[in-house]
């Protein structure tokens, strides 16, 4: 779904204000150390994140779509980021799920929940 493209593609921009305009105004955020649940907290988050790994790409990997309704959207996937720590090349992976609401004719994320791969 185009929602969920530029979504990572505002996320990739490294400006939030791209990331806030496909942000629902109660948006609520859980990563796995922290829950953000207001545009403030999520923008720090973000920039926080911008700042430490250098040069970051997020891509969504093996989405599979659990809900599509014309008003709610649903779905899972794998999340990859790749970056630099201090110079040095770093990556992860994880699971993720979002949520996106339409409201006047535009979907908006309402939930994203973020957890590491089982072990």
């Amino acid at each position: 779904m185009d929602i969920l493209n530029n979504y990572i593609k505002a996320t990739n921009s490294h400006n939030f204000e791209k990331v806030k305009k496909l942000l629902h105004p109660n948006a609520t955020y859980f990563f796995s150390n922290k829950t953000c649940i207001n545009h403030d907290e999520i923008q720090d988050y973000f920039e926080n994140a911008w700042d430490l790994v250098k040069n970051e790409n997020y891509e969504a990997h093996d989405v599979q779509w659990l809900f599509t309704s014309n008003t709610s959207l649903t779905c899972t996937y794998t999340y990859f980021y790749e970056g630099f720590i201090n110079g040095k090349y770093t990556n992860g992976r994880g699971r993720a799920t979002n949520v996106f609401v339409k409201e006047s004719d535009n979907w908006l994320l309402i939930h994203e929940h973020l957890s590491p791969l089982p072990s």
